[in-house]
């Protein structure tokens, strides 16, 4: 089945403009429409997200991205479980071998409750169980995950704020303990992210061909 990102916002590593240098985003359908060197759809309707490490990011970093986001904002409570699912494989990491390959973030707020990593081949979770904590705990869901190595990861969330986040790849499989969100995340309004996320600030001297891509070959995102 092909991979549908049509109504999802992509945060693209593409400037707004020869004079605006911040990231531009636009509809899955655009991107698929209008930027094929960074999203494009394979034969099999998987789709193809490339972040370059040295391009156009958001205005609170250097560091670019090719993600996906979920157009509207959702309370935890709002449904009794939440589900961000992914089946997806590496093609290409930074040369920093470091991206974040999900998220939970939140409105208004660079400092998400959940960021999946893959790093150095290990997935691993960043948790901030207060809203606008600065420390996370950290945690690791699933060791020997080479680049091009297929691999499953979810989020899970339920109307009580309690998190899991799991991972799979060739019949292994792990999980985090439960991640409680606490009462101040009650008040504030999540979304799910997904795609690459270069973990790796660029300057002039990054070599242009520094890349991180993914195809993700599932996508399914839930709240029931």
């Amino acid at each position: 089945m092909a991979v549908n990102i049509d109504n999802l916002i992509i945060t693209t590593p593409v400037p707004k403009s020869p004079s605006n240098p911040v990231a531009l985003e636009v509809t899955g359908a655009q991107a698929l429409a209008t930027l094929t060197n960074v999203v494009a759809r394979q034969s099999d309707g998987s789709i193809r997200m490339t972040a370059p490490t040295k391009g156009a990011s958001s205005k609170s970093t250097h560091r670019t991205r090719c993600e996906w986001k979920e157009p509207v904002y959702w309370a935890f409570g709002s449904a009794a479980h939440h589900r961000n699912h992914q089946t997806m494989t590496l093609e290409k990491v930074n040369f920093a071998q470091k991206v974040v390959i999900s998220q939970l973030h939140v409105k208004d707020d660079d400092n998400p409750p959940i960021k999946v990593f893959w790093n150095k081949g290990k997935i691993t979770v960043g948790f901030r169980s207060d809203f606008n904590q600065t420390a996370t705990l950290s945690s690791n869901v699933l060791a020997d995950v080479p680049l091009g190595t297929r691999f499953d990861v979810t989020i899970e969330v339920s109307e009580s704020g309690a998190c899991t986040v799991s991972a799979s790849s060739n019949g292994r499989s792990g999980t985090t303990a439960t991640l409680q969100l606490g009462a101040s995340w009650a008040t504030r309004t999540l979304n799910f992210h997904g795609g690459v996320y270069n973990q790796v600030d660029y300057s002039d001297d990054t070599p242009a061909d520094d890349a991180s891509v993914c195809v993700i070959s599932t996508l399914e995102l839930s709240h029931a």
